[in-house]
């Protein structure tokens, strides 16, 4: 995809020119400094985010890591989260098994978005935007597109099941059918108001997220608390150890469900904190806020798994789980159902608009989201009339794009321990390469209703272990490369010294 118009400035290079010009997606915002609510004039709740892709200046840098506690609960208090754990059962782990996985697998991918988002406090720019300085204005496009489709992909399926649960509380509410355009107008109505929010943009988002993550946060325990407490826990308890391989397929799907679905966002929401934030702070209550709701989620969806038998292959997972709820509690469950899910699509659609500015579309980023959701009504709205089966394999594309999503975070998490890229290099090919390479490589060992490579065999049949191979090739292709280029580095600049020091003939 062809940049359109000229070449994007340098920021960092001067970022006091940078503040006060326009923005490159047309906005303008000025170093005004906080106003009396704490919030910059560029980034205030309920009023237009002015920032675009630009690195975000010191005047403009504002709140906590604790926020990003908030952030990341509401992301992960969506109820799909049970059906994550129904499919680990189906794997037939025992329930300490079923624990352990979701566990490690949660806290570990979260562990990864944590790190990643380091780079966005460091650096000031969005995920993608902050690519370009690895791989280049050209070479970046491929991860930029990769994460686009990733997200409103995976905003689409979000979307979909919330419309589902929206049209759900109808019938409990009318006790009769909905009607003909139920369908469309319900779909219209999750996206619109995620489109609200995350049109606003970051502080909007921040704000919102807390307060989605203590009031619905609470409904949601409360309605998880009646499930376990019906739960048949002793039924779960006498299951049997699954084998080895069984474990590790379990592992992939929860990883992959979990943070490998955020590694591309990670930046967008940590860009803003002061630049004296600890990383360890950005890590640790990022990976709190998201592990925390999604572990009890998934271990009651493993335990709910017998007496819902259809859970995981259901079309309508929210659908299934309201056959387990008693009647006075299934409109409030379908409420926190479709709010848990519209805080999921916000945070998606405001991300996957920062990557269609880094893609080149010339239009401010309060307009980016507008093209998002025109996507995700068109797309949505023709699966929503289409058989399933149509839904489930573009639910498998979704998914197969976990492995380019992975190996791009493999390089750019080497290249952050090796000290980070400042400038965008002449030429792309130690990145790209790597990441090219990787990416074929896990998809030859994929397996997926939709795609399976020559190389699925064994352990990696029934599991999404390709993304984990072409992580580990990703990463050591670059770190080889990075390794040479410091080496080299060094020893020119030994060179140079003896030089000066006339150990040496100068050249």
């Amino acid at each position: 995809m062809a940049r359109v118009g000229p070449p994007l400035d340098r920021a960092d290079e001067r970022p006091e020119v940078f503040a006060m010009s326009p923005h490159p997606d047309g906005s303008t915002a000025s170093r005004c400094g906080p106003t009396p609510s704490g919030f910059p004039v560029a980034d205030r709740p309920w009023s237009v985010e002015t920032h675009g892709i630009d690195v975000v200046p010191d005047g403009d840098r504002h709140g906590k890591p604790t926020d990003l506690l908030w952030l990341w609960s509401a992301a992960n208090l969506g109820v799909i989260g049970i059906v994550y754990g129904a499919v680990v059962a189906t794997l037939g782990l025992d329930l300490l098994q079923a624990v352990a996985v979701t566990v490690v697998g949660t806290a570990g991918s979260f562990l990864l978005v944590g790190v990643l988002g380091i780079a966005g406090q460091r650096g000031g720019e969005p995920m993608l935007a902050l690519s370009r300085r690895l791989f280049g204005a050209s070479g970046n496009v491929g991860p930029s597109l990769v994460s686009w489709v990733s997200l409103v992909g995976w905003e689409t399926v979000t979307a979909i099941v919330a419309a589902d649960a929206l049209l759900a509380i109808v019938p409990s509410l009318t006790h009769g059918p909905a009607g003909r355009w139920s369908a469309v107008v319900a779909l219209a109505v999750t996206t619109g108001l995620s489109l609200a929010v995350g049109r606003l943009g970051h502080a909007t988002i921040i704000v919102v997220q807390r307060a989605v993550a203590w009031i619905f946060g609470i409904a949601t325990l409360a309605l998880v608390g009646d499930l376990a407490f019906r739960a048949d826990w002793a039924r779960a308890a006498a299951r049997h150890p699954a084998p080895f391989g069984a474990v590790v397929a379990a592992a992939s799907v929860v990883i992959a469900s979990a943070g490998l679905s955020w590694v591309n966002v990670s930046a967008d929401y940590t860009r803003y904190l002061p630049r004296g934030t600890r990383g360890r702070a950005i890590v640790g209550w990022t990976t709190l806020g998201a592990s925390t709701p999604l572990v009890v989620l998934v271990v009651l969806g493993y335990v709910l798994s017998s007496p819902t038998s259809t859970l995981a292959s259901s079309p309508n997972p929210v659908e299934a789980l309201r056959s387990g709820f008693p009647g006075w509690a299934v409109v409030p469950y379908l409420s926190v159902a479709v709010v848990g899910l519209l805080a999921q699509m916000v945070m998606g659609l405001y991300s996957s608009g920062l990557n269609l500015l880094v893609l080149g579309i010339r239009v401010r980023r309060s307009r980016t989201v507008l093209i998002d959701a025109l996507v995700v009504l068109s797309v949505g709205g023709w699966f929503m009339v289409a058989p399933h089966d149509f839904l489930g394999s573009f639910v498998s594309f979704v998914e197969l794009l976990a492995c380019p999503l992975a190996t791009w975070a493999a390089v750019f998490l080497v290249d952050m321990l090796f000290g980070g890229s400042r400038d965008e290099p002449r030429t792309a090919w130690p990145a790209g390469g790597s990441w090219a390479v990787g990416t074929a490589v896990g998809l030859l060992f994929t397996a997926s209703p939709l795609f399976t490579g020559p190389l699925a065999r064994g352990i990696f049949v029934g599991s999404s272990l390709g993304y984990f191979a072409g992580f580990l090739v990703s990463a050591a292709l670059f770190a080889a490369v990075r390794a040479g280029t410091v080496v080299r580095r060094g020893r020119e600049a030994t060179t140079t010294r003896r030089s000066v020091s006339g150990e040496l003939p100068p050249r």
